[in-house]
């Protein structure tokens, strides 16, 4: 599988056919991801809850985003890999905002960044693509923000908000952006936005309008307990599974039904008896 690139993602979009992405935070996922053959990998901030257990996405740090994308990376390297930027990692200043993405590819090798927010870090995206690097843009609930937003809660659900995703919309593509996701906005709006931008606009809890969807790898597989999001589809009950073979397993090893022989390694003839000599 040819890894796709920007243009292939763009040419999705100009033939209507739908871009399909998710998260993944390990090597292990980021290989089953690619083996489905997904457009795209996204290693997002949501590691914070799905895998430190994080009550949401500000605590991640820079070096934990990189170290997952390395993973990931090494394990989907003909995925189109997208790194997102944490809480703080571009907020305080167009420098350091060009920096810390820069390090994104440098030590993690991946394809793109993600960063939150519309008309506030458009200064931000413009110098990350003066400084050749892809952007791809998120507006709607942007978790980072979730404290202004009242926590987290479907955006653009009257008039006025709704022009203001899109104004936002259009100046993030107008800074360089080369894609744009939009996350719990009611199906409308994203339609709107969608027929408004060039670039590819996808969905995560937006809509089957978009030129794609996006899915929390933890959502899909029935993993993360804490919580179920509105717009999730469940495509396995992993979470139970996992828990009934732990529970099978510690059931075993207190009944003394593992290990048996055949998990044990045998000693080579005649050395078990030396081996009592010398005690």
């Amino acid at each position: 599988m040819k890894k796709k690139s920007r243009f292939d993602l763009q040419k999705k979009k100009d033939a209507g056919e739908k871009a399909v992405w998710i998260t993944a935070y390990d090597y292990a996922t980021a290989m089953f991801a690619e083996q489905a053959g997904m457009d795209m990998i996204l290693v997002g901030d949501s590691l914070g809850m799905c895998i430190y257990g994080y009550e949401g996405t500000v605590p991640v740090t820079m070096d934990q985003c990189i170290c997952h994308c390395e993973a990931v990376r090494r394990a989907a390297a003909q995925t189109f890999i997208i790194g997102d930027m944490p809480f703080l990692s571009y907020q305080v200043s167009v420098e350091e905002a060009v920096r810390n993405a820069g390090r994104f590819h440098k030590e993690a090798g991946v394809d793109a960044i993600k960063l939150e927010g519309g008309m506030r870090v458009i200064p931000q995206i413009r110098a990350i693509c003066d400084g050749g690097m892809l952007v791809m843009g998120h507006i709607g609930l942007t978790p980072q923000s979730s404290g202004q937003l009242g926590g987290f809660k479907a955006q653009g659900r009257t008039a006025e908000t709704a022009r203001a995703l899109l104004e936002d919309a259009k100046a993030i593509e107008e800074a360089g952006a080369f894609a744009l996701l939009v996350e719990a906005v009611p199906p409308e709006v994203c339609k709107v936005i969608r027929d408004e931008l060039s670039i590819p606009v996808y969905s995560i809890g937006a809509g089957m309008d978009a030129d794609g969807q996006l899915m929390i790898s933890s959502d899909v597989l029935g993993i993360f307990q804490a919580f179920t999001p509105k717009f999730v589809k469940k495509y396995a009950d992993l979470g139970s599974e996992i828990q009934k073979a732990f529970k099978a397993y510690a059931d075993d090893v207190r009944q003394g039904r593992f290990p048996e022989e055949i998990h044990t390694y045998k000693m080579v003839e005649g050395e078990f008896s030396k081996f009592m000599d010398k005690i």
